[in-house]
């Protein structure tokens, strides 16, 4: 079963930060009515106002007069609780509401707000250029109908992969939730290591930028598994298995990556218990 966005509305959008305005727009692009999205944030950035300017969109400060079929929440995890004390008047039986608050489970999301109709989402910022990928579970209350629309929604940003288990949504946060964050943070390192080698800072940052770039739209032309990708730029005591010999030794870029994600995964949970 799909859904389609031309016919999929009112949307309530309630976050207009840099997650939500990513949604919006691949939502916008994907064929959602402009006149069938509500954005909902007391303190709207330049981004959120640059979207109402496109679109002729109003920016309401609350979510008052208006019952609508989905209800988005792109807020804080920190704040959630109070959100939705005041979205409360906005869910109808006819709500169905999708969360991207990080370790919100959908138990507290079902009483906060008074509905099973609830699916919980992690997205990640690729989602601003449409290669993002989210992880989604489904609630008690979601049927059919729900999930498709809810799946069109959420293809807008990228690919979606569904989940049976929540539990699930705390290893997908720190996978590829965070994910990205990981990425730079490698190009920081490898820009770094290229000035340590005597490059200035400028052309190790272009250097290593371009190297992540490549690598991905090499990867995502070839469907070979990484580790083949890997080989294939690998020669025998070569330069690169020089290098690899270092980031694939016990202590190296695995066992790291491995405490990095399971940090991750602690926070999201300790998120959903707070």
């Amino acid at each position: 079963m799909t859904a389609n966005l031309r016919t999929v509305g009112p949307v309530m959008l309630v976050g207009a930060g840099k997650m939500g305005m990513a949604l919006a727009r691949g939502w916008l692009d994907a064929g959602l009515a402009p006149t069938n999205l509500v954005l909902v944030d007391p303190a709207p950035g330049e981004a959120a106002k640059d979207l109402a300017e496109d679109y002729g969109l109003t920016i309401h400060a609350e979510a008052v007069g208006l019952t609508p079929n989905v209800l988005v929440l792109a807020v804080k995890p920190q704040i959630i609780g109070d959100v939705m004390e005041g979205l409360k008047q906005a869910v109808g039986p006819q709500t169905l509401v999708l969360s991207i608050a990080a370790g919100i489970s959908i138990a507290t999301l079902s009483a906060g707000l008074e509905t099973g109709r609830v699916v919980r989402t992690m997205p990640n910022t690729p989602a601003q250029i449409g290669k993002g990928v989210t992880g989604a579970v489904a609630g008690p209350g979601v049927d059919a109908d729900d999930r498709a629309v809810a799946d069109a929604l959420l293809a807008a940003a990228g690919q979606v992969s569904w989940f049976d288990a929540e539990s699930d949504l705390d290893a997908v946060t720190a996978v590829s939730g965070s994910g990205p964050a990981y990425v730079f943070n490698l190009v920081e390192a490898l820009a770094a290591a290229g000035v340590a080698q005597g490059l200035s800072d400028h052309v190790a940052m272009q250097l290593a930028r371009q190297t992540v770039i490549g690598a991905a739209a090499l990867m995502e032309a070839d469907p070979a598994p990484a580790s083949v990708l890997r080989q294939n730029v690998t020669s025998p005591n070569g330069t690169t298995a020089a290098a690899l010999s270092v980031l694939m030794a016990d202590d190296g870029l695995a066992p790291l990556m491995a405490r990095a994600v399971d940090a991750a995964r602690q926070r999201s949970e300790e998120l959903g218990r707070a």
